[in-house]
């Protein structure tokens, strides 16, 4: 087996053996590194670039939306709405190109994560 191979065998088990608080923080950090890309790439006029990383972003956070249980927790339904806000500025800032509404998603996703990863850390703990 070639190394790209290997490594690609070495994310599916980490993914399939990932605990569900893991594959959120997975989905998380990987979010935060697509915004701080697609940013990047659009402010240096990297149209095809940007619209990958921000392509891949609505779809992290369209499987977040889907797989919350809006009935676990007082607080889902809202943010149910927040992911909801954050797939439409992606998208528009995909069709706009601009990096400032990445921006804006990206201060709210990375609180968000640093949050599950200490409830995540808290579970294991405790």
């Amino acid at each position: 087996m070639t190394s790209p191979h290997l490594r690609d065998r070495y994310l599916q088990d980490s993914i399939n053996t990932a605990s569900p608080a893991k594959l959120l923080i997975m989905l998380y950090d990987r979010l935060v590194l697509d915004l701080m890309k697609a940013e990047e790439a659009l402010t240096a006029d990297e149209r095809e670039e940007a619209h990958e990383r921000l392509t891949h972003a609505q779809e992290i956070v369209l499987e977040l939306r889907t797989s919350l249980d809006v009935d676990a927790w007082s607080g889902a339904p809202a943010l149910a709405n927040l992911y909801g806000w954050m797939l439409t500025e992606l998208i528009g800032a995909n069709i706009a190109r601009d990096p400032s509404r990445v921006a804006a998603v990206r201060g709210l996703v990375e609180p968000l994560r640093d949050t599950w990863r200490e409830a995540a850390a808290a579970a294991v703990a405790g």
